[in-house]
């Protein structure tokens, strides 16, 4: 069972050219990696190196690709939400967005409160795989400090797969060693996966030092790197969608060369997240047909001749409210990151205008567009059984199926709505009228009320916030 075919816009003789024009540009151009760190790693492995400018080899890219692993496991600090990443249809939550939002209170400034309550809510769900990471931006903590906070809420509050934060050195070291602590066992991260970071290159052709700082960290940790070139075609890109692709590819295979460097086998996922520009205002487009054409064409690149663990951007919208432009336009982009073929999703719980807020009650909403996708991602039974030859003859011209034991043996198989309303009319208007967003906000709120305080044992958390402080002090 299963879809027989995926989305696809680049043929094979396509993905070729894709790959050497890749090379051709990391041998000719090159990528800037703002690191003297990178640059050493580089230089120590026969790279040429001009200024803080890489020219990276064809051989170094088939060496990378051959040590790069296809799947790889991500451990859980309870085993039964640990995942394969590399397989499935994996969701995270959002990265970026700096306003949380709700009907009862508007759109607002984050608070702590909030990621925390993102993280109740990850944990609650049954299509959310990974949980961490940056959905909303808490704006009540000190910025020198808010990655500790957030890590502890998100350990506090979850014990699946979590996904850490991009920072400079230091405070990555601070975010692994929490993670250790809470798994109690010291050294743990060198025999297993147990978080993943997002990075993002600086486009074009370029890598920043916190960003560097991060897979450096993370590399010899052997925790895994999602690599994540964010490009708007005609602005930070070619206006063309192939080449925007093409930079996309070129930027995720030099981060690839680098972490494979520092640490051959090191698990990454070949990650997508570029779109088109608003050429309006020459800004970003969230929504946009483009944006997943650019990603598609990487995704091929990244399972069909890369065959690496791929990552896509969807679920994202410019819409500025729950409303119907939310709606289709997260649809289009989660529909296609599936068909596409992509193992893990971003952006998919909640996000509103341009990855800027996430909404609680769209969160909501998007877990049922997220099943719904998988359920569309299994395609149909096609065995001799489900022919239903048999059934239909006993049925014959005049019976019926309802009560028909085979549908009562199969009827709860069939995928029903979480928020969506399926009743007919008449109970809808008695029941009050409501909108999918207030049985969203509903929902959202009864979750949160029946989260438990906390899934730390009291010792752990004692030495959690041990280290909290300590880390502190030494500011």
């Amino acid at each position: 069972m299963g879809l027989k075919s995926k989305l696809e816009v680049l043929t094979e003789v396509d993905l070729f050219r894709v790959h050497e024009a890749t090379l051709k540009i990391l041998q000719e151009t090159g990528v800037i990696f703002h690191s003297e760190e990178a640059l050493d790693i580089f230089k120590k492995h026969g790279a040429r190196v001009e200024n803080k400018t890489v020219f990276i080899s064809r051989e170094m890219v088939d060496q990378a690709l051959k040590a790069a692993p296809k799947t790889f496991r991500m451990r859980a600090r309870n085993d039964k939400y640990s995942v394969t990443v590399g397989e499935g249809f994996l969701v995270q939550p959002n990265v970026g967005p700096v306003y949380i939002q709700d009907i009862d209170r508007g759109r607002r400034e984050a608070t702590l409160e909030d990621y925390a309550n993102i993280q109740k809510l990850c944990q609650a769900s049954d299509v959310v795989d990974l949980v961490g990471t940056i959905p909303v931006d808490p704006s009540d903590v000190d910025r020198n400090d808010k990655f500790l906070m957030m890590m502890y809420e998100t350990l506090k509050n979850s014990d699946k797969p979590v996904i850490g934060f991009c920072a400079h050195t230091h405070q990555v070291r601070e975010q692994l060693d929490m993670i250790e602590l809470a798994m109690g066992k010291p050294g743990c991260l060198m025999e297993n996966h147990y978080t993943a970071v997002l990075v993002n290159s600086l486009s074009p052709l370029a890598y920043t030092p916190d960003t560097l700082e991060t897979m450096i960290e993370y590399a010899r940790r052997n925790q895994v790197i999602m690599l994540a070139p964010c490009i708007m075609a005609g602005v930070s890109g070619p206006i063309s969608l192939l080449g925007t692709a093409v930079l996309q590819n070129t930027e995720t295979i030099a981060g690839l060369v680098l972490v494979q460097l520092i640490n051959p086998g090191a698990p990454l996922v070949y990650a997508t997240a570029s779109t088109s520009g608003y050429m309006k205002e020459a800004t970003y487009a969230a929504g946009t047909p483009e944006a997943m054409l650019i990603n598609t064409a990487s995704l091929q690149m990244g399972l069909d001749f890369y065959h690496l663990p791929t990552r896509t951007m969807s679920g994202i919208t410019h819409s500025k409210t729950v409303d119907c432009q939310a709606g289709y336009e997260s649809m289009q982009s989660l529909m296609m990151g599936m068909m596409s073929g992509a193992h893990m999703s971003v952006q998919s719980l909640g996000v509103l205008d341009a990855i800027m807020t996430t909404s609680y009650e769209k969160f909501v909403i998007d877990e049922e567009l997220v099943s719904r996708v998988r359920r569309i991602s299994q395609g149909i039974d096609t065995s001799d059984e489900a022919l239903a030859v048999d059934i239909i003859q006993e049925v014959g011209h005049t019976g019926n199926y309802l009560s028909h034991m085979s549908t009562f043996e199969k009827f709860r198989t069939l995928w029903t709505p979480s928020v969506s309303d399926w009743g007919n009319y008449t109970d809808w208007k008695n029941a009050g009228s409501e909108d999918v967003t207030v049985r969203a906000n509903r929902k959202f709120k009864k979750i949160l009320q029946s989260a438990p305080e906390t899934l730390l044992d009291p010792e752990t958390d004692k030495d959690l916030l041990g280290y909290i402080s300590k880390a502190k002090s030494s500011r």
